[in-house]
């Protein structure tokens, strides 16, 4: 039969790997990490502090490693809570920390009980299993993938079901021991339960953690730092995709590229952090004057492109020439006194068989054309 040091002790070589590989995205500053090391920190503590029964005080070996594992957990709960931006704090479960620590000490100190102490930690631990659960299924941001979230949840509700088990056998008196190291076969495969908590927890936060490095990723090669639209190469992949779309429902797509006027003189006159101000204002102006379902991002420069979905040649120019109408009586609080810009757009409707880049030079074609015939006007091709 295994032993129940050796059970601790494989648990914590477990909580150190967990610190290791944690500590590695440290430096992403991805928020929960800190509260994860955290966690297997208190954990291991905690552990060597239950090893050592028998040779240091019940105050160490009892109430202090039952107090420090359940706060261990309590750290992983408050990480989570970080990790999926949350701004309250599990009050409940610190509550229920402090409640642990009373009964500990009653039950070693005033009417010493085993039993009731393994019942008290075991639902603590099984309540907080369940709250870790019923979080990553019900706060999953619905545009990432599910895997991560499900994995974390499924171990926790195998956790849970094994806390509560062990918590009502003890309890109403099924398995009987005076302490956490005596060989008995309920006490070894409650331990040896105990061992899938600390990998399956490290395992499951650390592949959140990945999964928020992958989002960045994806966000740095589909958005467009400066401006917050969408990158030359995104809009250019999403663009494929509405093409092939327009065609199988038979609906005109037209396209308008967008060039600030004279964008040289402004970085010329104010400076390239203006131009930078410039770029963003632009852009947010248009996000926020488009219409639904069309596809706006940044080409490259002051270059922009606007996608619009069943939307004809001729309706596309009406578009562009109201925003550029709004956009000659606004007046940007954002922009230096007296900073006003134009824009020049070129317009064309996608043909059937046609790709994507013969649709954008055409359109390029008008847009130059707009700019040889004095700028601050929209053309189509």
């Amino acid at each position: 039969m295994l032993n129940p040091l050796t059970i601790l002790a494989v648990t914590v070589l477990s909580g150190a790997m967990g610190i290791a590989v944690l500590g590695s995205l440290w430096r992403a500053a991805i928020p929960g990490v800190g509260y994860w090391i955290s966690a297997n920190t208190v954990a291991i503590v905690a552990l060597l502090a239950f090893a050592s029964q028998g040779h240091a005080s019940r105050w160490l070996t009892v109430v202090a490693a039952n107090e420090l594992l359940a706060v261990s957990l309590l750290l992983v709960v408050e990480g989570c809570y970080r990790f999926l931006g949350r701004r309250t704090r599990p009050w409940a479960a610190y509550a229920g920390a402090v409640a642990v620590l009373i009964g500990m000490t009653y039950w070693t100190f005033a009417a010493p009980d085993f039993n009731a102490r393994v019942s008290v930690a075991s639902a603590y631990h099984a309540a907080l299993y369940a709250m870790l659960a019923v979080m990553m299924l019900r706060d999953r941001p619905s545009h990432r993938p599910r895997y991560c979230y499900y994995f974390l949840a499924a171990a926790s509700v195998l956790l849970c079901v094994g806390h509560a088990s062990r918590g009502v056998m003890y309890g109403f008196g099924m398995l009987l021991q005076s302490n956490l190291l005596q060989v008995t076969p309920g006490n070894v495969a409650f331990l040896a339960l105990g061992i899938l908590a600390p990998p399956c927890l490290s395992i499951g936060v650390v592949m959140l953690a990945h999964d928020r490095l992958a989002e960045r990723l994806e966000r740095l090669a589909n958005v467009d730092d400066l401006t917050g639209v969408l990158s030359r190469r995104a809009f250019l992949t999403t663009g494929d995709a509405l093409l092939e779309a327009s065609l199988r429902a038979r609906s005109p797509v037209a396209m308008a590229i967008i060039d600030i006027d004279s964008f040289k003189a402004v970085n010329d006159r104010y400076g390239h952090a203006v131009g930078d101000q410039v770029l963003s204002h632009f852009a947010a102006f248009v996000s926020g004057n488009l219409r639904v379902g069309d596809v706006f991002g940044r080409l490259g420069g002051e270059e922009f492109g606007v996608l619009c979905p069943a939307t004809t040649s001729a309706e596309a120019v009406r578009l562009m020439d109201r925003l550029r109408v709004r956009l000659a009586s606004a007046a940007p609080a954002e922009l230096p006194r007296g900073l006003n810009y134009t824009f020049s757009v070129g317009v064309d409707q996608h043909r059937r068989d046609e790709s994507l880049a013969q649709l954008m030079a055409r359109a390029d074609g008008a847009l130059y054309a707009a700019k040889a015939s004095g700028r601050d006007r929209v053309m189509a091709a």
